[in-house]
């Protein structure tokens, strides 16, 4: 089982030398792409601590992770925030009580007239419908839930997103058993099991005279039962 870290910005391939000068935490698609072609048949854990970045890097990674057919886990750490929460959404996930699950609408940058910035608020919408997929196909819910949930930049626990099924699990909780019962069954007494087992060794002709003392004395046990 190979290890996946998702930790600090989302970046593009190009930008990965830059952070890597600087010696910040970043992910680009590369190197999420070198451990699954380093391990192609094994399943791969995800651990994620990042507050987001590039969308279409995001996409890019959540569909390489989502086509593993090797099968993944997810574990959110820390935070899964914007492009990260799509990540997220790849598969099965776990997210550490502490950590913090955050959606929200795409945001850009424009300059021009007003036909510019109505084109960009367009382009918005598109790019926010496009992403809340990876969200509606991880919890079930339908389109204007998620894109309401995304308008609102909405932050949420571990058991919120527990809850919202963005998450399937939290980390480090055990699930109780569920106790099986049934209220016709009882185990035989033990003096019910000596007398089967004294019935069982006693030769034909002894074995038919207890029989009948075993049924006549159940019946007995029975009266007193139903006159008590």
């Amino acid at each position: 089982m190979a290890r996946i870290d998702i930790r600090g910005v989302i970046i593009p391939n190009d930008y990965k030398w830059y952070y890597d000068w600087f010696e910040e935490d970043s992910t680009c698609p590369r190197d999420v792409q070198k451990v699954i072609d380093t391990y192609p048949n094994e399943s791969h854990d995800i651990y994620i601590n990042s507050p987001g970045g590039a969308i279409d890097v995001g996409s890019e990674i959540y569909t390489m992770l989502r086509g593993h057919t090797a099968g993944i886990k997810i574990y959110i750490t820390g935070q899964a925030c914007s492009a990260a929460s799509v990540i997220a959404a790849a598969g099965y996930c776990e997210m550490s009580p502490t950590a913090l699950l955050m959606v929200h609408c795409v945001s850009s940058g424009a300059r021009g007239n007003h036909s510019d910035m109505e084109h960009m608020a367009e382009v918005l919408r598109t790019a926010d419908k496009a992403l809340c997929t990876a969200y509606m196909n991880k919890t079930g819910m339908t389109e204007q839930e998620v894109l309401d949930m995304m308008e609102h930049e909405t932050w949420l626990n571990a058991q919120q997103a527990l809850e919202r099924k963005l998450i399937d699990k939290i980390m480090f909780e055990q699930q109780e058993p569920e106790l099986m019962t049934a209220s016709m069954f009882a185990l035989p007494s033990k003096e019910q099991m000596e007398r089967a087992r004294t019935l069982a060794m006693a030769p034909e002709m002894e074995r038919a005279m207890m029989n009948l003392k075993l049924l006549e004395l159940e019946g007995a046990e029975k009266w007193e039962e139903k006159n008590i």
